[in-house]
C-alpha cells in the first residue's frame, strides 16, 4: 500500500515503505490455529442435553475473545507500524488507536548500520540502528525486512541529500552574487573591472 501523499512535502517522494518482517506474525498465526482447532474440538465433544447450546456458545465466545487477543491485535499492530523512507526523511508511525510518530531528516542522520543473527539471515530480517544528531541519538528498529539493503539505501540517500543541498546552496549563492553585481552596476554605471566595486558574499547558515 502506498503511503498517503498528503503526509509528504510537495517535492518529497517515498523511496521505501516497510512494515515489520512477516516473521512477527508467525506466532500469532500458530496460536490462532490452535485456538480454532481447540474450540472446534471442544464444541464437538459437548455432551447432548439441555445446556448443549449454551456450552457451545460459551466455547465460541471464549475462542473469539482469545483469537482477538492472540492474533487480531498483533496483526493490527503489525499493519499499523510503518517505516517510511523518503527523499527527505525517515518516518516512523506506530499505533492502532493511539499513534506515535517520529521523523528524522536525512541531513541529521550520521550513520545507519544493521545487525543480523544466523536465523535472521535465513529469513532476510534484521535490526536496523540509525544514529542521528541532536537529542534523538541512536534509534533501533527490530524485525526489519531486507535490513542490509535498507541500511545501504539509507546511507545512499543521506549522501545524495548532502550533495543536493550543496548544489542548491551553490546555485543560490551564485544567483545572489549575480543579482547583487547587477544592482551595483545599475546604480554606479561601472563594470566588473571597477577597483572600487565592493565584493559581497552571502553567508549561509
Amino acid at each position: 500500500m502506498p503511503y498517503p501523499d498528503q503526509l509528504l512535502a510537495d517535492d518529497e517522494k517515498v523511496v521505501k515503505h516497510l512494515h515489520p518482517h512477516w516473521i512477527t506474525l508467525l506466532v500469532p498465526t500458530l496460536l490462532l490455529i490452535v485456538v480454532v482447532g481447540l474450540a472446534s474440538f471442544l464444541a464437538a465433544i459437548v455432551p447432548s442435553g439441555g445446556a448443549e447450546d449454551i456450552l457451545r456458545i460459551v466455547i465460541v465466545a471464549v475462542a473469539a475473545v482469545t483469537a482477538v487477543v492472540v492474533a487480531l491485535i498483533p496483526y493490527l499492530r503489525w499493519r499499523t507500524t510503518h517505516y517510511v523512507l523518503t527523499t527527505h526523511r525517515l518516518m516512523t508511525r506506530i499505533g492502532i488507536l493511539s499513534h506515535t510518530g517520529r521523523d528524522v531528516p536525512l541531513n541529521r542522520i550520521n550513520n545507519a548500520m544493521y545487525e543480523q543473527s544466523f536465523w535472521e539471515r535465513l529469513i532476510n530480517s534484521g535490526t536496523l540502528v540509525v544514529e542521528s544528531a541532536g537529542e534523538d541519538g541512536a534509534q533501533t528498529f527490530r524485525d526489519i525486512p531486507d535490513a542490509d539493503r535498507t541500511q545501504q539505501l539509507i546511507n545512499r540517500l543521506v549522501e545524495g541529500d548532502h550533495d543536493r543541498r550543496s548544489r542548491n546552496a551553490a546555485r543560490y549563492e551564485a544567483r545572489y552574487e549575480a543579482q547583487y553585481e547587477a544592482q551595483y552596476e545599475v546604480g554606479h554605471g561601472r563594470g566588473h573591472d571597477d577597483p572600487d566595486r565592493p565584493t559581497r558574499r552571502m553567508e549561509l547558515p
